[in-house]
């Protein structure tokens, strides 16, 4: 039996409705921006329930463009966690700013405790993130940003479907950036990003920077950037955001039955769900024993199953001018070695997830 990782193949099978709209996209000739592009900010917006939404080409640019619009430069520090993917990182340091990272926690969010220990003259803001599509303590992390005086951007990038006490993941910060990769809850056919705010002076330079800096046609204000999202991406993007509750809701369902299954096993370890925090499951992770033998077997026996990831970014070779080395954050270190990425997306079967956890059983027999 097959367990397939890449769900694309079963979600874009029927190309009708895309086609539908692209052609009406084709006739207007609206390449650039556009009514389509607005029309899905605006459902957006309304969804997640922010003020100003301004999509992107990329989840990265997202997160770029939002530490730009905080003001973050040479010379800042921006406190993040260390167990993220490399965009969260990258696009701090792609601002001039240097990343300042903390350990994550058993639920491989960022740890909230240690946030005040690496606060300095020189931190402008905290990065968390919402990783694997789970959420960190975000009132926490409010309070200490409001203790030091710091923005908070939130890394919402696997965030979009959930819920922190029925409230969406990229909400609780001055600013919030999410993706629509195709790993993401809410995908186009490539990439895509989002930026949102409820401060007004914020979302006036978001608009301008990310078009170049055109007041109009034949002005700037502000020298910018091109991180348009293409119109035909945003069509794309509507007609999934339609189906995001009920993809959510599957995934959830999924995930309910691996932990139940996996928490049996004597070898494997499944993270704490949080009470009133909805996940996205964007990543099914849990830790087991003997990681990298299961995997090899799984992927053996036809079930996709993905590392995500082996090394910590402080132990990147990119990091090494941080000053950082091992031992400095134990835990993400030690989920390196021993985290497993399994299938739990929506076009799963009961049989498919039965015949994955059979085989994890197998293996440790």
């Amino acid at each position: 039996m097959k367990v397939p990782f890449n769900y694309l193949p079963f979600q874009f099978k029927d190309h009708a409705p895309y086609f539908k709209e692209w052609k009406k996209l084709i006739k207007s000739c609206e390449f650039t921006l556009g009514p389509f592009v607005k029309k899905f900010e605006k459902s957006f917006a309304n969804y997640v329930g922010s003020k100003y939404c301004y999509s992107t080409n990329n989840g990265t640019d997202a997160l770029i463009l939002s530490l730009k619009a905080i003001g973050i430069k040479n010379g800042d520090e921006v406190i993040t966690v260390c167990n993220s993917f490399y965009a969260t990182t990258g696009a701090i340091v792609a601002c001039g700013a240097k990343p300042i990272f903390v350990d994550c926690d058993e639920r491989y969010q960022i740890n909230v405790s240690q946030i005040d220990s690496v606060v300095t003259k020189k931190t402008k803001a905290i990065l968390p993130v919402h990783w694997g599509g789970a959420s960190p303590d975000m009132n926490i992390i409010m309070k200490i940003a409001k203790k030091y005086k710091l923005k908070v951007v939130e890394d919402a990038c696997m965030g979009i479907g959930g819920k922190i006490n029925n409230k969406s993941p990229g909400t609780f910060g001055d600013i919030s950036a999410y993706s629509m990769h195709p790993l993401k809850s809410l995908n186009v056919m490539g990439d895509g990003g989002i930026v949102t705010t409820n401060n007004p002076k914020i979302a006036k330079w978001i608009e301008k920077y990310r078009n170049h800096g055109m007041i109009n046609r034949d002005q700037i204000s502000i020298w910018g950037v091109n991180m348009r999202m293409q119109p035909f991406q945003s069509i794309v993007a509507e007609i999934e955001l339609k189906k995001v509750n009920k993809i959510v809701s599957k995934r959830n369902r999924n995930a309910k039955f691996l932990d139940k299954e996996l928490s049996n096993i004597n070898f494997v370890k499944v993270p704490k769900r949080i009470q009133k925090f909805k996940e996205t499951f964007a990543l099914y992770m849990a830790r087991f024993d003997k990681r990298d033998q299961l995997k090899k077997f799984l992927i053996k026996n036809g079930i996709e199953v993905k590392v995500h990831y082996p090394i910590p970014l402080h132990l990147q070779v990119a990091s090494k001018k941080l000053g950082y080395k091992i031992h400095d954050f134990p835990e993400s270190e030690s989920q390196a070695k021993d985290l497993l990425t399994l299938p739990v997306h929506q076009y799963l079967s009961k049989k498919q997830l039965k015949y994955m956890v059979d085989k994890i059983k197998l293996f440790y027999k």
